[in-house]
């Protein structure tokens, strides 16, 4: 696991290099185009991050170790939207990684949504691999932002031939004065991947730098071999 962590790492390392080593001659044009061209319709969000435990709906999928999370999103200004998300994850019978490839369609100003699907890839176990679909809604009200969350995969060879459905709310609020945000979480899970398992999150972020810090209390209702045992999850992410 740790030496999946320092490959995957040193990958990304070569392609910030990659990326940074560009003549400056073409950095300074672009910075001049963007000064006098509109925005373009097309937009490319990159985000590196790494965090203290990858957990998912609550079930750390690292084995309570450090993951690395690259992760790209290409946007239209249509609301269209597809990228790919890696993350290391623990020991299984092929690539210690997960990479999820994903697309949808998101809009809207004071209420937000977001429909969407996932396919879920665990390179060198294809049977692992499912798909899930998704739906969000969110809501602003003063300094708080409300949202709700529907997953459901179909019954598939990755699931087990079972389905799962996922709902989940969350809330957040930032501190007025502050760089800080709170967070807050509660999700439900039934089918292939939960029997009745409930999780839930308290967290606070804040963004310093450029940089995403997050920290938070992470905990279900499963065990799950302790793998769900509540535990404290710590984050730093930079997106350009």
């Amino acid at each position: 696991m740790r030496k999946t962590v320092f490959k995957f790492a040193a990958s990304i390392a070569a392609i910030s290099t990659l990326a940074i080593s560009a003549p400056a001659m073409a950095q300074e044009a672009e910075e001049e185009s963007s000064e006098t061209d509109p925005p373009g319709p097309i937009d490319v969000e990159v985000t590196l991050a790494v965090v203290s435990d990858y957990r998912f709906r609550g079930v750390s999928l690292s084995n309570k170790d450090p993951a690395v999370q690259p992760g790209i999103t290409v946007t239209h200004e249509s609301g269209l939207y597809a990228g790919v998300w890696g993350s290391t994850i623990a020991e299984n019978p092929g690539s210690d990684i997960e990479v999820d490839l994903f697309a949808g369609f998101a809009g809207g100003d004071i209420v937000t949504y977001d429909i969407g699907a996932v396919y879920y890839v665990y390179p060198g176990v294809s049977s692992f691999n499912y798909a899930e679909l998704t739906g969000k809604l969110g809501f602003t009200i003063g300094p708080l932002e409300l949202g709700g969350q529907v997953a459901y995969a179909p019954s598939q060879d990755g699931t087990g031939n079972q389905d799962n459905i996922y709902v989940a709310t969350t809330a957040s609020a930032g501190l007025p004065g502050t760089p800080l945000t709170i967070n807050a979480g509660v999700g439900f899970e039934d089918g292939a991947f939960g029997n009745e398992k409930v999780d839930w999150t308290l967290g606070v972020s804040a963004e310093v730098e450029g940089f995403s810090l997050g920290a938070a209390y992470v905990d279900t209702n499963r065990r799950v071999g302790g793998l769900g045992r509540a535990g404290a999850v710590f984050s730093i992410s930079y997106t350009f």
